[in-house]
């Protein structure tokens, strides 16, 4: 599912002896988000949130319950994301990378710093993955640099190596994939910007939430939280 975002469950863990697992603790709540950006992938996401909210399934874990302690939903159309994007004045945009975010800059080549071209770049190719012909937009690499200017939270700037998948191996053991990513809070702010970026990169920013940003949004990789500030 291209267009699935899941975080992962959110929150503290125990140490598990097996690699790259963690453990759930007792008596503890977890955060868990998902986001669907293609139309045509609505009915899986309706059928998860059926089994484990609606129906009140609950996940048989080796030794206890998962719980479902509570829901909140939002929906939102490319259309009117730009249109929320077009009411604000000279916005500023302040992102927080809530968990490891890997942007393919070169092929698999994963960046590890929240630059304005691989960010806004990365929600393009995903917006126009999804938006409808007439709502496509048409920033290019250049404009970005040229009009939005990061300025990172170096206090809150952390870099990660993340398994992201397990392939075959030619031995028939299987291989971990490992990919390179960032996480932290960055304001992007406008530089002699025309209107029509401004709008384009803030509905990218407010896109985020729900497309998430980089590679392996699936499988925990790039979910943001986003707050716009209109000045």
């Amino acid at each position: 599912m291209g267009s699935l975002h899941s975080s992962g469950l959110r929150g503290p863990f125990g140490n598990s002896d097996r690699s790259h697992h963690k453990l759930v603790r007792p008596n503890t709540e977890y955060a868990l988000s998902l986001g669907i950006t293609d139309p045509e992938d609505e009915a899986i996401f309706d059928a998860l949130v059926s089994a484990l909210v609606i129906s009140g399934t609950s996940v048989e874990l080796t030794h206890g319950t998962l719980w479902v302690n509570s829901f909140e939903s939002n929906n939102a159309t490319h259309d009117e994301l730009l249109s929320e994007a077009a009411a604000l004045n000279d916005p500023s945009i302040e992102i927080e990378f809530e968990t490891a975010t890997c942007i393919e800059e070169a092929g698999s080549v994963t960046t590890m710093f929240p630059t304005r071209k691989a960010v806004f770049s990365s929600l393009l190719g995903k917006w126009n993955n999804t938006a409808p012909d007439e709502l496509e937009l048409g920033v290019d690499r250049e404009t970005l640099a040229a009009s939005v200017i990061e300025k990172p939270d170096d206090r809150s700037y952390q870099t990660h190596s993340v398994l992201v998948n397990r392939v075959d191996g030619s031995d028939g053991n299987p291989q971990p994939i490992f990919k390179q990513g960032f996480s932290g809070r960055c304001t992007y702010e406008f530089k002699n910007a025309s209107d029509c970026v401004e709008n384009a990169v803030t509905a990218l920013a407010l896109f985020s939430e729900y497309a998430g940003v980089g590679s392996a949004v699936a499988r925990g990789c790039g979910t943001v939280s986003v707050e716009v500030t209109d000045e």
